[in-house]
């Protein structure tokens, strides 16, 4: 009789830790070349958010936000420090990025988006079997 094999716990704990250090490269990476020149990125989304319901002030201060959150997200990510409340503030910064591609009817943008939501969520689902983080290392200290 053929069985599946089972889920061998250290190879979900390395899938995690190699997914989250992906995703923290990536969201990182988006804040870095951002913050670089946040000015510019806030103008554009000024612009893009014009023809909204938006008030400029709040898609100003959202812009300016953005690029720094997202850096220090992609480091906590990476390091897997403060893993749980990281998770949950990537997660809460999709819905909103999404909230911004459905009102101005970016679709494709709003799918990529949904992706990474979803990979936030497999990281958070899945974050009992962390052994790879400083959060970890903390803890067995």
């Amino acid at each position: 009789m053929n069985s599946i094999p089972s889920l061998r716990p250290s190879d979900a704990s390395l899938a995690h830790a190699l997914a989250r250090l992906g995703l923290g490269i990536s969201i990182a990476t988006h804040g870095l070349s951002r913050i670089g020149d946040i000015r510019g990125f806030a103008a554009s989304l000024e612009k893009m958010f014009a023809a909204t319901w938006l008030p400029t002030f709040a898609v100003r201060a959202t812009a300016w936000a953005i690029p720094p959150l997202e850096l220090g997200l992609g480091l906590l990510l990476m390091l897997g420090l403060f893993l749980r409340p990281t998770l949950v503030v990537g997660m809460l910064l999709l819905c909103q990025l999404t909230f911004g591609s459905t009102l101005t009817q970016h679709w494709d943008v709003a799918s990529e988006q949904m992706i990474y939501l979803a990979f936030y969520a497999v990281l958070l689902a899945t974050a009992g079997v962390d052994r790879y983080s400083l959060d970890a290392w903390l803890r067995r200290r």
